[in-house]
């Protein structure tokens, strides 16, 4: 595992891609590279006027073997840190700290994947996702992420396109909260755990592991439909919690 160190980086840009949702791309500001395992996270050290502070985040990017690294940030009302986050602009430096964490997935892994994300919990999944398909990787791999509204559904045209690029690939949205005239999926992510992953069982001899990322109570709740119910062995179920 790599180990984690402390270097400066610049904004390199920022997108909105919900709205309380900031997409940000970073760069080491000396030049060096950052490298990093699939699914593994990063502290920002940010320096407010009440002190410095410092938060974790989970890159959103595949290893590239460059110096950057990108991250999806709430905007939580009241929260210093993502309010310094969505107030920065491009040229703007801080302190990181990384790359830590163990929820990691190698883009050489040839098990099936049932990634299970809810908000931002899916900026891991982007990472190993890219990196699987970077290294050619043919496992089925099936990504379902559950927001509130449609207009929450992050990354959306993105993981649309590369559904259909990848026959190995699905790509599933349920809204807790639909609107009026929305056709696919609604309700908790835990609704949909059953069919997908008998779905992707049937697509290879190889057993499936499921990941899971979000808040504890999405986590515990999947976690154990997965372990108590559905039977799946503790090695093959990942989690990180963001609370």
């Amino acid at each position: 595992m790599i180990a984690p160190s402390a270097f400066d980086v610049r904004l390199a840009s920022a997108r909105m891609i919900a709205p309380s949702v900031r997409h940000l791309a970073f760069e080491r500001a000396d030049g060096g590279a950052f490298e990093f395992a699939p699914g593994q996270w990063v502290n920002l050290v940010m320096p407010l006027p009440s002190g410095e502070i410092k938060r974790s985040y989970s890159i959103a990017s595949a290893p590239e073997g460059g110096g950057g690294f990108e991250l999806a940030v709430t905007r939580v009302e009241g929260g210093p840190g993502s309010t310094y986050l969505h107030g920065i602009e491009p040229g703007a430096t801080l302190r990181a700290i990384g790359p830590h964490g163990l929820f990691t997935r190698e883009g050489g892994d040839a098990a099936p994947a049932l990634f299970v994300a809810t908000g931002t919990g899916v900026a891991p999944f982007r990472s190993m996702l890219g990196a699987a398909l970077r290294a050619g990787g043919v496992a089925p791999m099936s990504l379902l992420l559950g927001v509130r509204f449609e207009e929450d559904i992050l990354y959306r045209e993105e993981f649309e396109a590369i559904a259909a690029r990848h026959p190995n690939v699905r790509f599933a949205v349920t809204l807790s909260r639909p609107a009026e005239g929305w056709s696919g999926r609604s309700g908790y992510v835990q609704s949909h755990v059953p069919e997908l992953l008998a779905a992707l069982a049937k697509e290879s001899e190889a057993a499936p592991h499921v990941w899971i990322c979000g808040l504890d109570r999405m986590v515990s709740t999947v976690k154990d439909l997965c372990r108590k119910e559905l039977g799946l062995d503790r090695k093959r179920v990942h989690v990180e919690r963001y609370d």
